[in-house]
């Protein structure tokens, strides 16, 4: 598989060919000594002015090479440290997901116990719905909810009227134990007034 096919990056990709030249650099100044039996200083002239061509060459290469590796390093903690900024944002966002299944599962379980509540409202001696529709046909179209708070609306106005009518009578009930006492007082006046006319009546005729 060729290094192309691994390294995919332009920087990494870059310092792969820098570090190609200066190894061919190097093979070209190896080849070189080897072909003429020498060693850098008991070269001949022109074998030495080749050479340092070479090394001219091989030293640009070596200080690109650097250059590049550096840029590469950098570019690599640089890119760590983006991972794991990047991680800790990732195990934030799924710390705060957990959290809201959690809180769907809490809320799932709260809507569930309020459904299966006894609730007092349903223990009301409520008309039927189809009576109560018969009578405000305009709640026909009104959801569960709305028809439920329209008839315990209805059943509160309804019993609100007997108080009134209970209290009206209360009224009037009082009314007439009050002018029925106060009769029955007039009576018994009335009564200790005959006896009183009926002792002077017979203490003249005596």
């Amino acid at each position: 598989m060729d290094q192309n096919d691994i390294v995919t990056d332009p920087l990494l990709h870059s310092v792969l060919t820098a570090a190609e030249r200066t190894r061919q650099e190097c093979l070209q100044i190896t080849h070189l000594l080897e072909q003429h039996k020498a060693t850098p200083g008991t070269a001949p002239r022109d074998v030495q002015v080749e050479l340092s061509e070479h090394q001219k060459q091989l030293f640009s290469n070596l200080s690109q090479m650097r250059s590049l590796h550096r840029d590469a390093l950098y570019e690599v903690r640089k890119t760590k440290a983006e991972t794991t900024e990047r991680r800790h944002e990732i195990d934030a966002l799924h710390l705060q997901l957990q959290n809201l299944y959690y809180e769907q599962r809490h809320l799932i379980g709260e809507i569930e116990a309020c459904r299966s509540y006894d609730h007092k409202y349903q223990q009301l001696p409520l008309i039927s719905m189809e009576e109560f529709l018969a009578q405000f046909p305009e709640h026909t179209s009104d959801d569960e909810s709305e028809l439920m708070t329209a008839r315990i609306n209805h059943e509160y106005e309804e019993r609100q009227k007997l108080e009134d009518q209970r209290q009206a009578l209360l009224k009037k009930k009082q009314a007439l134990i009050a002018e029925n006492n106060r009769r029955k007082a007039d009576l018994e006046s009335l009564d200790q007034d005959l006896e009183k006319f009926i002792i002077v009546s017979n203490s003249m005729r005596g």
